[in-house]
């Protein structure tokens, strides 16, 4: 009972069973994307691998196989013996020169595509948000918030920005959307390391999440899409803007 209120939300979809085709590479992708945006912390201890297999829903040699490329990628470590197991461990932001080269990979039309379908994401999230969720269940989005404000450096800004739209979508009580979120934030949160280093921007960002998180609560399930939809095209506006400088 407590692993399943403490797995609820964002990190619930994240345990959820994986599709039927490719397993590994889904099992893989699943929980490389929840390390990457720190929805699983560093350090942390993965569910033991009987355990973990069966609420992903795949057998103990897929998660095996899963676990090996995890381990190769550097984003979990296994310790055996007492106390072992399989465990979180978050890489490190690429330097700002790379995260330049790989933005100059994107172009502007398709940085604009992909705000296009991260803005319809958090706005369908939003609207849905508002009208599914309790009061009580916006807890965890104010805490992301207040942990923006506390974010010193751009990487912990930006993992904890996409965090917030991942707990949008789940706040509406929708997996596929939550999954979906994921999936975009892995894709785009790096680099917006380089639009978050401004403090007066990671200000307004913690601002704008904040007004959606009231209208959300007052069930204006309009205005919650449309400031949702507002925060991500400001964003994806400014790397645009950084693109363009390249």
């Amino acid at each position: 009972m407590k692993q399943q209120q403490r797995d609820g939300g964002a990190r619930a979809a994240v345990f959820a069973p994986v599709d039927n085709r490719a397993r590994v590479e889904a099992v893989v992708r699943r929980l490389g994307d929840a390390i990457e945006l720190g929805l699983l912390a560093d350090g942390e201890q993965l569910p033991g691998e009987s355990e973990l297999a069966g609420r992903l829903g795949v057998s103990t040699v897929t998660l095996r196989e899963a676990l090996m490329a995890l381990r190769q990628q550097g984003l979990v470590t296994t310790r055996r013996g007492r106390g072992g197991g399989s465990f979180v461990s978050l890489p490190e932001v690429p330097a700002e020169d790379r995260l330049r080269a790989r933005l100059r990979g994107w172009s502007t039309e398709e940085l604009r595509d992909l705000g296009d379908h991260w803005a319809a994401l958090s706005g369908a999230a939003a609207r849905l948000a508002a009208d599914r969720t309790a009061p009580e269940d916006l807890d965890p989005l104010r805490r992301t918030v207040e942990e923006l404000t506390r974010a010193e450096d751009a990487a912990a800004r930006s993992r904890v920005y996409g965090r917030f739209h991942v707990e949008l979508a789940a706040a509406a009580q929708s997996a596929r959307l939550t999954r979906e979120q994921v999936a975009l934030q892995t894709e785009i949160g790096a680099l917006l390391c380089l639009v978050l280093t401004d403090d007066a921007y990671r200000e307004e960002v913690a601002d704008r999440h904040r007004a959606v998180i009231s209208a959300v609560q007052d069930g204006a399930h309009d205005s919650a899409g449309a400031l949702a939809e507002r925060c991500v095209r400001e964003s994806t506006a400014r790397l645009i803007a950084v693109r363009l400088a390249l």
